[in-house]
This record gives C-alpha cells, structure tokens and sequence, in this order.
C-alpha cells in the first residue's frame, strides 16, 4: 500500500472513520447475469486490485502490501437479491446503507456487488461496495471506462487477459524491500530538493527562508487537530448512516458557474453551503462557516488503474452572503483555488506517513471536528451500459470519516447525481437536510437563469 492507502486503512481502527464507498446504479432493466458474472470476471482480470486483499506487514513497520488472495471466489464478490416488488430507490437506498455500515472481511479483496431486481418498471439496481484504499472517486471511474460496455448489445475489449497468479511472499522480505524502497526514493528526491534548494538559497536567500517557513506552516495546518466544530448543531458522531440523493441538470449548473465565472465544482459547494445555511435556521441556529474536508487528486497518467491517490484538505467555507450565491460561488472558487496551491498537497503522502505512526485517537481529533466532506467526481458524458441494462443514474455516497455529511456528486450523462452520506447522530432529520440541499442547488441554478431548477 502507499501511504495515503494505509491512512484509509488504518483509520479503521474507529469504526466512526470507516472508509467504505457504497454507490448506486440505477438500470432501466434487469442486466443478464450470465452476461453480468462474465463481466466482472473479465474485470478482476483487468484490474488485479480486485483479486488482492491486504496482508499486515510484521511489527508494522511498512503498510500493509496487496497479496493475490489464493482462495478468490467471484461468487463471494457478486451477488444478486430480489427486492419485494414494486420496489423505489429508497428500498435500494436501504440496502446501501446497510451495506455502508457493515466493515469488510479482511481475508478477502475488499469489494461486493450486488444486484438488485424487483425495481418499478422492470428496472433494477446495483450496489457497488468498495474499501477507500482499493480506488478513490477518479479511479473507480477509470476502473468502470475498462469493464462496462458502451453499447447495449456490448463492447469488444479483445482477448481476455490472464488472471494475476498468486505468489508467495515472506512478510520479512517484503517489509525490508519496501523499507529500501522507500529510503532510495526518499535519497533521490532529498537529492534533487537539496540541489534545488541550494540553488534557491544562493540566488535568493532571504526568499528561500520565507518559503521554508511557510511550507512548515502549510504541514502544520494541513494535519493538527481541530478542538470543535464550527456547526452549533451538527456535533454528535455515531455509526448509523442514512443516504439520500438528488439530481440536477449538469448543464444548468455548467451556466451557473460560467455566469459567476468559477468551477463546477465550487458552484457544487455553494449550493452545499447555502442548503446547510437553511438547514441551521430551520433549526434556529445561525453559523457563518463550516469547515469542509475536499479531495483533492494527486493521481496521474503513470498511477495504475485503482489505488488511493487523492489527499484531503480541510476548508473553512463561508455560509453567507445567503442573499447573493453568485458572490457565495466566487469566494468559495477562490478558496478552492488558494488550497490547491498549497505547499502541503504535494507532501501529502508524506503526511500520511507520518499520521500513520499515531494514535487513532489522533486521526479522530484531525477529522471528527470537521463538519462536511464534499467530492465532486466527473464521470461518463456518453450512455454506459452493463450487461445488456442502461445505466440511467449513478449515485456515490462517500464515507462520512468522521464528518456529519458526505457529499457526493458524480455526472453521469448530462446529470449531477448527488449521493448524500449521513451520520444520524448528526442529522437526525435527513429528509429535512435533503429538502434544504434541493434548496440550495435552486439558488445557484436561480442566479443564472430564474427557471432553472433541480428535477
């Protein structure tokens, strides 16, 4: 595992931080199974993190590597359940969630799908379950661009590549190769920041000085604790999780964001702030931040398919000015904008090593204070399909680690598929969240057009 795999692995050890991604795909028919297993057959091919499961190393000292597991069952990985018929998305959403709440077994690769009929209309559903350390958002997206077909009566991927083989492997020998491993790298890049720095030194020391402390300054925010959170109501932890989910028009929320002249993604977080806003009056209480943990991808074209590679960065968001969501998006971009240039990010996984070596009580004080997570996680703009069934909606709902609420969105052939994670204890009233959410995504949507509205 990297490092910023083993933080998602190791938060484990509190429940409350669970890094388990469940999503939901909804079909416009029942796929053929046959079809189905062969496809996910193919995939644990393709994709050999679907036939690797976690080994501990000795004394601890590395990660945890990935072993083929030599037992691999693909029929413990997929399954299929009928649904009392007629069955909504809130059936299937109950299954999700209980999906969600339910922690892997170790001795297996760490994912299940299942599959779901009994839907209205002869739809049916699929609920991905997924360990954070196997994929994040990006790389379940590639992972799918590799296993789905792109037309109804399939897509011709070739010959079938053989599967990984199991072999054995001493956990001595792998802890000493990764230990060298990681001190040549170490050596390297040491080498090429020393040189760097020596040549900014002489040219401009005082500047170099400045930097130095600003980038110990960056470490520092990025990782300490935090004492509370900044929402006066959403305060509990616990480990029951509800979910819900909301659509909006990508293209309408694509005109919002070039009307304020920001992303996508904070017209995204706007809408979450000024829902979140509402959610606080609803509740007679008044807030002007909230503080929101965003992913942030490190991921490039060298990474393998899968793997954990993002880092994520805590924000302090502004709620207000609830009058005025186009100057709400421009603030939020420009936070946004100021946190992907910070000098932290790019020693993330060195970060995560570090946290690793700690307590988890120490994750818990760096996470159970913030108050949100929110991903935004672009996928397919043309039709996907799995066995022979069209995938209409696809819905993330991300782990909560910690926070009250995750927020998921994930496009998908023109729409904004919003999965919401929460923690009860939190958010006792989802549907009343849910309702203030819709409501913010009306404002965005609002500020460019009066009759832009989510379905």
């Amino acid at each position: 595992m990297t490092q910023s795999e083993f933080f998602a692995w190791n938060m484990e050890q509190d429940p409350i931080l669970r890094s388990t991604i469940v999503a939901v795909v909804v079909l416009d028919t029942t796929p053929d199974w046959e079809r189905f297993v062969t496809m996910m057959d193919r995939a644990t091919h393709v994709v050999p993190n679907f036939r690797h499961r976690p080994v501990r190393a000795r004394w601890g000292i590395a990660p945890p590597h990935w072993v083929v597991d030599p037992d691999f069952d693909l029929s413990w990985h997929v399954r299929r359940l009928a649904l009392p018929a007629p069955a909504d998305l809130d059936a299937v959403l109950d299954v999700a969630r209980r999906s969600a709440m339910e922690a892997f077994d170790t001795k297996h690769p760490l994912w299940h799908f299942t599959l779901l009929s009994g839907l209205g209309d002869g739809r049916a559903a699929l609920v991905l379950k997924v360990h954070h350390s196997l994929t994040d958002g990006l790389g379940g997206v590639e992972i799918a661009g590799e296993i789905v077909d792109f037309a109804r009566g399939g897509t011709d991927r070739g010959p079938l590549p053989d599967a990984p083989r199991p072999t054995e492997v001493s956990a001595l020998s792998d802890t000493a190769e990764w230990v060298a491993e990681t001190a040549a790298d170490l050596a390297r890049k040491g080498t090429r920041t020393l040189a760097s720095a020596l040549r900014r030194a002489f040219g401009s020391p005082l500047r170099t000085v400045l930097d130095a402390g600003t980038t110990c300054a960056a470490v520092v925010r990025f990782a300490r604790p935090v004492p509370n959170t900044l929402s006066p109501i959403m305060t509990a932890r616990g480990l029951r999780r509800r979910l819900a989910a909301i659509d909006v028009p990508l293209e309408d929320l694509h005109t919002a964001s070039r009307h304020a002249g920001v992303s996508v993604n904070a017209a995204f977080l706007a809408a979450l702030m000024l829902g979140m806003r509402k959610y606080h009056e609803r509740h007679r209480a008044s807030v002007e931040r909230l503080r929101v943990t965003v992913p942030v991808s490190l991921r490039t074209e060298s990474d393998r398919l899968g793997g954990n590679r993002i880092t994520l960065v805590r924000l302090a968001l502004p709620v207000n000015p609830a009058d005025d969501p186009v100057e709400l998006m421009r603030r939020i971009g420009g936070i946004v904008e100021t946190s992907r240039r910070d000098p932290a990010v790019p020693l993330s996984n060195a970060i995560a090593g570090a946290l690793n070596l700690l307590p988890t009580g120490y994750l818990a004080s760096v996470f159970e204070h913030v108050d949100v997570l929110a991903s935004n996680v672009p996928g397919s703009p043309i039709p996907m399909f799995l066995a022979g069934a069209e995938i209409e909606r696809y819905y993330v709902f991300g782990p909560t680690l910690g926070t009250a609420l995750d927020a998921t969105l994930m496009s998908h052939a023109g729409t904004c598929c919003v999965g919401i994670t929460a923690d009860s204890a939190s958010v006792p009233d989802l549907p009343v969240m849910t309702e203030c959410l819709e409501d913010g995504f009306r404002a965005v949507l609002a500020s460019a057009a009066p009759d832009l509205t989510p379905s």
